[in-house]
């Protein structure tokens, strides 16, 4: 096997046009852990943040750096103290970075086994909306008979939300432009316009919000607050400041193999659903970026890297 792969990386920060394509080492496999050729990798805000200057908490940024959080494919390689798995096996994981590759090593910790019946694109890009979207549902303890509202619910994360919360028995009211409100009506939830006048066209919709979700930041909380009377069940994923000064809930993904495995059982149920706008190759990964990067569109943009053998 080729130590070379193709990935790609940045060399400083900047706009898309810093993300190119190119070959690069072979990570090593780590004891503990697995080397993944991966099929499909999804795009996250997260990247277009870290690749625009951001770090987050605990990373270390090294140029030439892969971005990418979020994977798919099948395991290459074992390490010697990895004895969860096995060469040949179907795997779906997440990585802060290094994921916008052919090959990325990671603990086995970070992976599960992707059903037969999920495809490459859903788990590739389950892992990191999907695991922040369980997380602010554990954390806001949405329960059957509330009415909970999600502001961008038409987004990777709000949609995965809106599903669990229509399956935990609650009533979503969510907002989203109208070219996303039949694919809400789909997820069960009930849609509403967003910008100027939302909060009196959701008042109209429902009296009484138990719980909100902030999902597209643009001072949703302030909206969310004249609706929720208890400021510790409104969550944001996205305005922190915003919600330090208005003192609500902060939700920070905490993401484990545990809880993608949760996710990726319901996914292989059909009581959750991955919904891919659009695919692009890898040589392509700027373009992916600039798509993400506009905060507009439903469900996910995934990468294709790879193909089974």
């Amino acid at each position: 096997m080729s130590a070379i792969m193709r990935a790609a990386a940045i060399d400083s920060f900047g706009g898309p046009e810093v993300l190119r394509v190119r070959e690069m080492d072979r990570p090593v496999v780590p004891a503990d852990g697995v080397l993944v050729r991966v099929i499909s990798a999804g795009v996250q805000l997260t990247d277009t943040a870290i690749r625009a200057g951001w770090t987050p908490p605990g990373a270390l940024i090294r140029f030439p750096q892969i971005l990418g959080n979020e994977f798919s494919g099948f395991i290459e390689e074992v390490g010697a103290d990895a004895d969860d798995f096995r060469v040949g096996d179907r795997v779906a994981g997440f990585s802060v970075l290094n994921c916008y590759a052919e090959y990325v090593a990671v603990p086995q910790a970070q992976i599960v086994r992707k059903p037969e019946s999920v495809t490459w694109s859903a788990a590739g890009a389950l892992s990191a909306s999907g695991q922040t979207a369980h997380t602010a549902f554990e954390e806001l303890a949405v329960a059957a008979g509330e009415v909970v509202l999600v502001c961008g619910a038409a987004g990777g994360v709000g949609t995965i939300f809106t599903q669990l919360a229509v399956r935990a028995g609650a009533t979503v009211i969510g907002t989203a432009s109208e070219a996303n409100h039949d694919y809400l009506r789909s997820l069960g939830a009930v849609p509403v316009a967003y910008g100027d006048g939302q909060g009196d066209r959701i008042r109209a919709m429902a009296p009484r919000i138990d719980v909100a979700l902030d999902a597209a930041g643009h001072e949703n909380l302030r909206t969310a607050l004249e609706l929720v009377a208890d400021r510790d069940r409104v969550a944001t994923i996205v305005d922190m400041a915003l919600a330090a000064e208005l003192g609500c809930r902060i939700v920070r993904s905490r993401r484990s193999a545990d809880r993608l495995a949760d996710l990726m059982s319901r996914l292989e149920r059909g009581e959750l659903d991955v919904h891919i706008r659009r695919h692009y190759r890898l040589d392509h990964v700027a373009d992916a970026h600039r798509e993400v990067g506009t905060g507009h569109g439903r469900g996910k943009v995934v990468l294709e890297i790879g193909q089974m053998p």
